[in-house]
Formats: structure tokens, C-alpha cells, sequence
């Protein structure tokens, strides 16, 4: 912790970079997470649409001169810049006529919808900065004695874990908000559940100014909890919002099931996106000599753990009652610290899945093309399995001309080890793992 209190995170020497290269950069990321404390710390200067002072007088001048909001000592932060999204285009014309480096930082979270969205995309002026919510690493939970950095250079690790089963379930409810730190379970949860309410009852509908049912709405985001963590189709989520309130024509005394459409489930999904509460991984698709049939759904995954936790009114001692939910929220767990770990790399999170029913749960790709695979395991009873997985993935790979992988890996929750096996697959406690 700095002197000024402010908790350091892995994003700030992302953003520090890209500020040593472009004119202006832009924060993206979920609510709550700590956007704008971040990019205080980088900046000189704000100006905030979000300031209530005045009767929002600045969300004022700046819609009615967008260039008023830019005046100031730079780095000059324009926070929550999409209630006033024209700004966006005054930030880019602005560094059309100046191109010094580091001269603006926005931050926002969601993306305006299509008909306010910005004449241009900034490309070459404004880059774009995933922040997401706290690491296990930032919470001061991981010793970050396995470094990802290092694991992808070749290096070999040994740690000791300290994670238990009760810990873990605490961890997944209490998620990473900066808020939530140091609060009990119960008090914790209390974060997420309210994240979730404020979606339902106002801020999907505010996102692009179409109403949208909030009961319809909490089906879905419980349903996005139900499945997160898997390959759930959009048509597994149509049926788990489904309302059963129209009489059956048969005239049964059943009622049948009325679901959303494809098109207003994907507006619902477009909406949540645009929000940053959904971050689904995408499917691996490595260039190959020879075929192989992958699969190329997506896996459910959202911003953070404690959300989809907060979803299904999952409680530490619930979870601990339900080692197969568990699982699949670990496995979100460790999706969510992973992500933020191979951003410094500047690499990318995917999974694979193919159709002789191999998956290995995620895949991480550099620019350069290095990869390393994956597997997920809550108890160190899967180990074994898991590293069968990753040595079969590897195999696959090389017989049809793909290179071998740079890192094989089994993330464990509990009862681990960090060590490096001999057929070169490294266990990783999570409460090891870092940048």
C-alpha cells in the first residue's frame, strides 16, 4: 500500500506503457473495480461526468463543448467520459492536433450503444486498458512465487500453498472489489448481491435507454451464474428465463414455457457486455497443418467470481456443502486472476475443446505465438488427471505441426505443492501464482 493508501495494482504498469506510447488511454472494466482510483494515480488533472456538483454542471459543459472537459494539466483524466460520449471524439480530434504522448486518460463502464458510439474508434490515438477487479496477487492472498512470466521463460518453481477448502469458498464470495476487502463473508456478499441489483432494476436498461423486465433480467443472471465456468448455449439460457404464466393451448391445465427471443436475449447478452459484467472466453483456434475439428463456443465467464456466486445465493457454507459448484466458481476464480496475469504479458486467455471431447479449461497465447496450457483442479486428486490432459493437448498439437507448448500446468486449490513433475507439468497452488 502506498503512502496515499491507494493499493497497487498489476494494471498500472500496463497503463503506464501505453501511456509512454499513445496520446490517450482509455480504462475499461466493470463497475466498482477501481477504475477511477487507478487513473487518479496516473493522472494530473480530472474532470468527472459523474460529479453531482452543480446539478452534474459538468456533464453539462461538456455536452455543450466537449472541449471545455480537456482543459487542464495532463495526463488530464475524463472520467466516466460515456455519459457524454461525443467526448470521445473531442479526446481523439484533441490529439489529432497534438500528438505528445500521455496527454488524456478516460476511464468508463460500459460501452455507449451503437447509435451514440463515437464517429471514430481512436485507433492510433486512444488505447484501450483492460482493468478488472482485484487479484488474489493484489489482495495480498497469493505469494506470487510462480510467475506466469517466468513459467513461459522456462523457469520451474517450488512453494508452499496455504489454501484450504473453507478459504477458498470465502474467497469466490467475496470476489475481488476493492470495497468488499477486509469484510466477513456475509458482509462481502452483501457487494455482489446489491452489483447485481443495480443491473437488474436500473443500469441495463440505462446502458442504451431500453427498458428492460428486471424479473427477466434476474432470471438471466442467475442462469449466467448457474452456467458459468461451462460451454452453456444461448438456447440453455432462453429455457432458464423462461416464464411459465401463458395457459397451455391444449388446454392441459399445464402452462407452457414462454422464452425470450434470440434477438432480445442477445440484446439482454449485447447490454451485459457493454457493461463489462460479461467477459466469456473465447475458443483457441491454433493454425494447424493438419485438421482437427475444434469446438468454438464460448465459455461463460463473468467479471468476477463473486457475481456469479451472488447469482445462485451461494454462501461459503453453502459451497462448502457443494464441491461441484465449488469447482466450476474456482475455476472462474482462477480465470479471473489468470486474465490479469497475461495482460503483462500482452497475451490472451482462451479454452479448447475438440471433437474427441479433449478440453483443457484454458489456453494462454502470446503475439509471438508461445502457448501454454491449463487445467483447473480444486483438490489435488485431479492432478494427475489434469496433466494428462495437457500432455494429451501438447501431443495433439506437435503431430499436426503446431510448436510444443511453452508451459504444461495444473492449477490446484488445495492439498498442493508448486512443483515441477517430471513429465514437465508444474502444479500451481493458485495462492502461488502472480505476474
Amino acid at each position: 500500500m502506498s503512502d496515499n493508501g491507494y493499493i497497487p495494482r498489476i494494471v498500472d504498469a500496463v497503463i503506464d506503457d501505453y501511456l509512454a506510447v499513445f496520446p490517450a488511454v482509455s480504462i475499461e472494466g466493470p463497475k466498482w473495480c477501481g477504475k477511477t482510483t487507478t487513473a487518479t494515480q496516473h493522472s494530473k488533472s480530472k474532470y468527472s461526468l459523474a460529479d453531482p456538483e452543480g446539478n452534474f454542471r459538468n456533464r453539462t459543459l461538456a455536452r455543450m463543448e466537449p472541449a471545455l472537459a480537456l482543459e487542464g494539466e495532463t495526463p488530464r483524466l475524463i472520467d466516466e467520459w460515456q455519459e457524454v460520449p461525443g467526448l470521445w471524439d473531442a479526446v481523439r480530434f484533441a490529439c489529432d492536433q497534438d500528438t505528445a504522448r500521455g496527454r488524456f486518460i478516460l476511464t468508463g463502464s460500459s460501452t455507449p450503444r451503437k447509435s451514440d458510439r463515437p464517429m471514430h474508434s481512436g485507433a492510433g490515438r486512444i488505447a484501450r486498458v483492460h482493468m478488472s477487479s482485484m487479484t488474489l496477487l493484489e489482495q495480498g492472498v497469493s505469494s506470487g512465487k510462480v510467475s506466469l512470466q517466468g513459467l513461459f521463460a522456462g523457469e520451474s518453481y517450488a512453494a508452499v500453498s496455504s489454501l484450504s477448502v473453507d478459504q477458498i469458498a470465502l474467497l469466490v464470495v467475496r470476489g475481488g472489489w476493492p470495497a468488499a476487502l477486509g469484510l466477513d463473508a456475509r458482509h462481502a456478499s452483501m457487494t455482489a448481491r446489491s452489483y447485481l441489483d443495480a443491473i437488474a432494476d436500473d443500469d441495463i436498461s440505462e446502458v442504451d435507454n431500453v427498458d428492460r423486465d428486471p424479473v427477466r433480467v434476474r432470471r438471466l443472471l442467475a442462469s449466467l451464474g448457474r452456467n458459468e465456468a461451462t460451454l452453456a448455449s444461448k438456447s440453455t439460457l432462453a429455457k432458464d428465463t423462461a416464464e411459465y404464466d401463458v395457459d397451455d393451448p391444449e388446454g392441459k391445465g399445464k402452462k407452457r414455457p414462454v422464452m425470450l427471443s434470440d434477438t432480445t436475449l442477445g440484446e439482454y447478452l449485447g447490454a451485459l457486455e457493454r457493461m463489462r459484467f460479461v467477459e466469456d472466453i473465447p475458443a483457441w483456434h491454433p493454425a494447424l497443418r493438419s485438421p482437427v475439428r475444434i469446438r468454438s463456443a464460448r465459455k461463460r465467464h463473468l467479471a468476477d467470481p463473486s457475481l456469479a456466486a451472488a447469482a445462485i445465493g451461494a454462501t461459503p457454507e453453502s459451497l462448502r456443502m457443494d464441491p461441484k459448484t465449488l469447482g466450476f466458481l474456482f475455476e472462474s476464480l482462477v480465470t479471473h486472476d489468470l486474465k490479469v496475469y497475461a495482460q503483462v504479458l500482452d497475451a490472451e486467455v482462451m479454452h479448447y475443446r475438440d471433437d474427441s471431447n479433449l478440453e483443457v479449461d484454458l489456453i494462454v497465447e502470446t503475439r509471438d505465438g508461445a502457448w501454454g496450457a491449463f487445467e483447473v483442479k480444486l483438490g489435488d486428486a485431479q492432478i494427475d488427471e489434469g496433466a494428462e490432459n495437457v500432455n494429451r493437448l501438447e501431443r495433439k498439437m506437435v503431430e499436426r505441426g503446431q510448436r510444443p507448448a511453452s508451459v504444461k500446468a495444473v492449477i490446484v486449490g488445495t492439498g498442493a505443492i508448486a512443483h515441477r513433475r517430471e513429465d514437465g507439468v508444474q502444479v500451481i497452488p493458485l495462492d502461488t501464482l502472480g505476474v
